[in-house]
């Protein structure tokens, strides 16, 4: 079956597609820095509760304090970048779903029970005890899980071939297993998320963690650690992703085109250079280096994107309907909503959650 046949027609867009693409692509790695530092900690405080001393274990307990917020900032923060992907690629990205309905319906309970569960690992660290850790663990592998059906509904989604399936198994069970750059998709978006999750520790705690100078020094040096140590690791796997990609989208940073090209090497040229930082201990360094690295590799996933989809479908050949009224809304919407964050956050230092 041609798998053309599958894909529904695209929905007149709202607004010129730059607009969406722009706003995608300024959304999705803000969504991805606040995942990051949610994984991070919660790794960070699992392996705090395995190393002895005093410090690890109050370590533990204030990453246990901001657990909570960065779940909720993951979850809200993810919405716009969604929305956008629906808004563009919503007759594709709908089809997947149906595909993989019943898991992708999972995630709502799956992210309800972590939510909770990061609670009770905040309020009840304590009288917890020597099992709080058996509590991050659940949490830390609810959200990975999490991820997992997310990524495997990305990359159904940009996989039309993969749909006839949908007719020998038609009750919403399908996973996208046989593509064979899932599995390495996947634990380059793990390893890339819980690097960057220790980097987050390592400012949490030199920023709000410092009145307890062991402590600060405990989150400092477990922070770097895992972040230098799972991004060396990351780049292998990057090597491992790259390959498994179908060839015609391989080419593509290899001088098949020139902005893709230019994304891969800037990509690794900042990733070494947050190696040196970061073994070096250099907090503030790595951050701003970091920063951009991740817009880097947001670029790099929407062109393997547009790569896979170059056959199926062109976004600036999707008719357009101006309507400006929605548009306008979002982003004054957007521009409150983050004023609000920013406020929110300068105020945490002066609560006794910090």
């Amino acid at each position: 079956m041609n798998p053309a046949n599958l894909i529904p027609t695209a929905d007149a867009l709202t607004v010129h597609w730059g607009w969406l693409q722009f706003l995608l692509m300024l959304t999705f790695p803000l969504h991805l820095f606040a995942m990051n530092a949610m994984l991070g900690s919660a790794l960070a405080a699992f392996i705090s509760h395995l190393l002895p001393g005093r410090q690890y274990r109050e370590l533990a307990h204030q990453l246990a304090k901001a657990l909570p917020f960065l779940v909720a900032f993951t979850v809200n923060l993810g919405v716009a970048p969604l929305l956008f992907v629906n808004v563009i690629y919503g007759h594709l990205l709908y089809s997947s779903t149906v595909l993989m309905g019943l898991f992708w319906l999972g995630v709502i309970p799956l992210v309800i029970v972590a939510y909770y569960l990061a609670y009770i690992y905040d309020f009840s660290f304590k009288k917890l005890g020597n099992i709080a850790i058996f509590g991050i663990f659940a949490v830390l592998i609810l959200l990975m899980s999490v991820g997992f059906i997310f990524t495997n509904n990305m990359t159904m989604m940009i996989s039309p071939a993969s749909w006839s399936r949908w007719f020998n198994t038609p009750g919403g069970t399908l996973l996208n297993l046989a593509d064979p750059a899932l599995l390495s998709r996947y634990i380059h978006l793990m390893t890339g998320s819980l690097a960057v999750g220790g980097l987050f520790t390592a400012v949490y705690s030199v920023t709000f963690l410092k009145r307890d100078r062991e402590v600060a020094k405990a989150g400092l040096k477990l922070g770097m650690q895992l972040f230098t140590w799972l991004t060396a690791l990351q780049l292998l796997v990057g090597i491992w992703f790259l390959i498994t990609l179908p060839s015609e989208i391989l080419k593509r940073f290899m001088g098949g085109n020139n902005l893709a090209t230019g994304l891969l090497a800037v990509g690794v040229v900042l990733a070494i250079a947050t190696l040196v930082t970061g073994y070096k201990q250099k907090v503030m360094a790595t951050l701003w280096l970091t920063l951009p690295l991740v817009y880097v590799m947001s670029f790099m996933r929407d062109s393997i994107r547009t790569g896979y989809l170059a056959q199926y479908f062109d976004m600036t050949k999707v008719p357009t309907n101006v309507q400006w009224s929605p548009l306008t809304f979002f982003l004054a919407t957007l521009v409150f909503g983050l004023i609000v964050i920013v406020w929110m956050l300068s105020k945490l230092p002066k609560t006794d959650k910090v």
